[in-house]
C-alpha cells in the first residue's frame, strides 16, 4: 500500500464529521486522576520539589550576587578615574567563584530532579500500560467489535508516550516556575518597588495572550490524538489485509481514505502546532515590552543615585529571569493540555464499561456431561434491535448438533452466546442444568474447544501454536494431536519441522495448513463440548475426508455444535437445527428434515437440484461432491 503525504484536495476524510468544538471534555477531572497516579511517587516528588527549590534559589541570588561584583567594579573604575583607589580584584574574585559554585550546585540538583521525574513518568506510563492491557482481557467482545485496533493501540502507544513525555517536562517545569517567579518578585522588591511595579504592567497583558493562544489550541491537540487513531487504525488494516486489497485492486481506495484521514491530522496538527509555536514569540514581545520600560526608569532612578549600577544591572537580569519562567508557564499550558487529551482518551479506555461481574457464588464442576440447553433465548446486539427472539432447543450429552440456515440466520451468534462473549438478553442457556451464568467464564470456556472459520496464529514456532489449546502438554502429546489432526504429515515436508516459526504475517504456510493447525490445537485441549465453525472450510475435499475421519474420532463422547454449509459435515448430525432469521424453524435429522418437506428441503433442493440427481450419488462420491446449504 502507498501513502502519500497530505491530501491535496484539502477535504477532510470519512471521520471529519467530528466536531470542530471537540476538546477535552473533563480537564479538571482528568488532571485529578492524573494526580492520582502521582500520589504513589509522593516521597519522590517531595524530593523533586526540594531539590527544585534549591536549584531554583541558587539560580535567583546568583543575578543579586554578580550586581555586587559590578558595583565593585564600577566604583573601582570610578576610583581609578579620580585617583582616589583602585579595583579590588580580590573581591571580585571572591564573588565570581562563590557565584561559580551557585550556578554548580543548582546543576547537579537540576540533574537530579529531572533522573527522578523521568523515574516517576515512566513509572506511571508503564502503569497505564499494565492497565490497559489488563483492561483489554475484560472489555466485552461488543467493544471490539465497534473499535478499530489500530484506535486500541493509538491508546497504548502513542497516548501514553505523550503523558510520559510532557507529563517528565510539565512537573518539574511549573515547580521551577512558580518557585523563580516567587523568587524573583522577593529579590525585585529588594532592589525597588518602582522597577518592580513597572515589570508587573506587562503580567495582565502576558495572561490574555497566554488565555487566548490556549483557549484554541485546546481544541485541536483533542483532535489531533483522536485523529492519530484514525490514521493508525486504517493503516494496521491496510497492511494486516494487504494481500486481499491488493487482489481487489483496492490500493487507490485504500490511498484515498488515508488522505482522507491524514489530510484532517495534518489540519488540527498543523493548527495546534502553529498556535503553541506562536506563543513564545508573542510573549517574547510582550515580555521586551516590560525590559524597555525598566531600562528607561532604572537610567532615571540612577541618574538620581537613586538605586545603584550592580543593582540596576541585577534587576534587569532579574526582569528576564522573571519573564522566561512565565513564558515557561505559558508553554507548559500548552504541553498540558497535550497531556490532558491524551490522558483523558486513556481513561476513557479503562473507563469503558466491562464484562457483566462475574458471580459471587461460581459454581465449580468436577466433571461435564455435556448437556446444553437454550431456554427461550432472546439477544440483540442492540438491545432495541434482538436477532434472536425466542430460540429453544436441547443438546444431549454426546450429540453432534449441526446448525444450519441462510446467512444472517444468528449460526454463529449462538455460538458467541455459548462461549459468554456476549449475555443473552432474557431467557438462558444451561449446561447440565446450571445457568451458564452461575459459573465463571474462565470455569466455563475450559470446558469448550473450538475450531473457527478465522484461524488465529500467533509469531512463534508450530509446536508452540499448537500447544497454545493446552500450555501443560508435553511435545510427545502435541505430536499426537498433530497426527490426530493430519498434521503431522505436512510438517514434516518442512524445513524445520515443529520449529518452524510461523511469522507475524502467516505467510510461509497455506490458508489449510493454518485450518489444521487450529484443529489440532482443539484436538490437544480435549474439550467435553466442541464448537466447530466451519472448521474444514479453507481445505481442498480429499483433506477434508481426512480431517472428518479426525473430527469423527474427536467428536465420540463430546456434545458438539456444528455450524457448516457442507452435506459432509451436517449428514451424520444427530440432531440438526435449521435457523432462520433468529428462530429455529425445524429440528430433526437430515433425513427426516427431508421427508418433511419443510425449510430445510428448500433449502437443500434449491442447492443441490442442479448437481445431485439422487441421494445416492452423494453417499457415492461424499468426499468430493460438496455443494453448500445456506450461505
Amino acid at each position: 500500500m502507498m501513502m502519500h503525504g497530505r491530501s491535496r484536495s484539502g477535504e477532510g476524510g470519512p471521520m471529519g464529521a467530528m466536531r470542530k468544538g471537540d476538546k477535552a471534555r473533563n480537564f479538571k477531572g482528568t488532571m485529578v486522576k492524573l494526580a492520582h497516579y502521582l500520589r504513589a511517587h509522593r516521597l519522590k516528588i517531595i524530593v523533586v520539589v526540594i531539590f527544585a527549590i534549591a536549584s531554583t534559589v541558587f539560580n535567583i541570588v546568583g543575578p543579586k550576587v554578580l550586581g555586587n561584583a559590578t558595583t565593585k567594579l564600577f566604583e573601582g573604575v570610578m576610583a581609578q578615574i579620580a585617583g582616589t583607589g583602585s579595583i579590588d580584584f580580590d573581591y571580585i574574585g571572591r564573588i565570581l567563584l562563590t557565584i561559580l559554585i551557585l550556578y554548580i550546585i543548582s546543576a547537579i540538583f537540576a540533574y537530579i530532579m529531572a533522573w527522578m521525574m523521568a523515574d516517576v513518568s515512566t513509572d506511571i506510563s508503564y502503569r497505564f500500560r499494565e492497565e490497559i492491557a489488563a483492561k483489554m482481557n475484560r472489555l466485552p467482545l461488543s467493544y471490539y467489535d465497534k473499535t478499530t485496533q489500530g484506535e486500541v493501540l493509538s491508546r497504548i502507544t502513542n497516548d501514553v508516550d505523550t503523558v510520559n513525555q510532557t507529563l517528565s517536562q510539565s512537573l518539574t517545569q511549573i515547580i521551577t516556575s512558580v518557585i523563580t517567579v516567587i523568587g524573583v518578585l522577593v529579590m525585585m522588591l529588594t532592589i525597588s518597588w518602582v522597577m518592580t511595579l513597572v515589570a508587573l504592567l506587562v503580567i495582565p497583558l502576558t495572561l490574555g495572550v497566554v488565555g487566548f493562544v490556549v483557549s484554541r489550541s485546546q481544541v485541536y491537540f483533542k483532535e489531533q490524538q483522536n485523529y492519530l487513531g484514525y490514521v493508525n487504525g486504517h493503516v494496521e488494516e491496510m497492511f494486516g489485509g494487504h494481500r486481499v486489497m491488493k487482489a481487489f485492486n483496492g490500493e487507490a481506495r485504500s490511498i484515498e481514505k488515508f488522505e482522507g484521514f491524514n489530510d484532517t491530522l495534518y489540519g488540527v496538527a498543523w493548527k495546534s502546532q502553529f498556535l503553541s509555536g506562536l506563543l513564545m514569540p508573542m510573549m517574547f514581545f510582550v515580555g521586551n515590552l516590560g525590559y524597555v520600560a525598566v531600562v528607561i526608569v532604572g537610567g532615571y532612578l540612577t541618574v538620581r543615585n537613586a538605586i545603584t549600577v550592580g543593582d540596576i544591572q541585577a534587576f534587569i537580569q532579574y526582569v528576564r529571569s522573571f519573564n522566561q519562567p512565565l513564558m515557561q508557564l505559558a508553554n507548559i499550558s500548552n504541553i498540558l493540555q497535550q497531556t490532558a487529551a491524551a490522558a483523558e482518551r486513556v481513561f476513557e479506555f479503562l473507563d469503558e464499561p466491562e464484562e457483566v461481574k462475574e458471580t459471587a457464588t461460581p459454581i465449580k464442576l468436577e466433571s461435564l456431561q455435556g448437556h446444553v440447553e437454550f431456554r427461550n433465548v432472546r439477544f440483540g446486539y442492540e438491545a432495541d434491535k434482538p436477532i434472536i427472539h425466542n430460540l429453544s432447543a436441547v443438546a444431549n450429552p454426546g450429540q453432534k448438533v449441526a446448525i444450519v440456515g441462510p446467512t444472517g440466520a444468528g449460526k454463529t451468534t449462538i455460538v458467541k452466546l455459548l462461549m459468554r462473549f456476549y449475555d443473552v438478553n432474557d431467557g438462558a442457556i444451561l449446561v447440565d442444568g446450571y445457568d451458564i451464568r452461575d459459573f465463571t467464564r474462565q470455569d466455563l470456556r475450559r470446558w469448550f474447544g473450538m475450531v473457527l472459520q478465522d484461524t488465529w496464529l500467533y509469531n512463534d514456532t508450530i509446536m508452540e501454536n499448537i500447544r497454545y489449546g493446552r500450555p501443560d502438554a508435553t511435545d510427545e502429546e502435541v505430536v499426537a494431536a498433530a497426527q490426530a489432526a493430519h498434521v503431522d504429515h505436512f510438517v514434516h515436508t518442512l524445513a524445520d519441522g515443529y520449529n518452524l516459526v510461523i511469522n507475524e504475517e502467516t505467510t510461509n504456510i497455506s490458508q489449510g495448513q493454518m485450518q489444521l493447525l487450529t484443529i489440532a490445537r482443539a484436538v490437544l485441549a480435549d474439550p467435553k463440548i466442541l464448537i466447530l465453525d466451519e472448521a474444514t472450510s479453507s481445505v481442498d475435499t480429499r483433506t477434508e475426508v481426512l480431517i472428518q475421519q479426525a473430527m469423527d474420532r474427536l467428536m465420540v463422547g463430546r456434545t458438539s455444535f456444528i455450524i457448516a454449509h457442507r452435506l459432509s459435515t451436517i449428514r451424520n448430525a444427530d440432531l440438526i437445527l435449521v435457523m432462520r432469521d433468529g428462530d429455529i424453524v425445524e429440528q430433526g435429522t437430515h433425513l427426516g428434515l427431508l421427508e418433511r418437506g419443510g425449510f430445510y428441503a428448500e433449502l437443500y433442493n434449491s442447492q443441490f437440484e442442479h448437481v445431485v440427481q439422487d441421494e445416492d450419488a452423494v453417499e457415492e462420491d461424499e468426499g468430493f461432491l460438496m455443494p453448500v446449504l445456506g450461505d
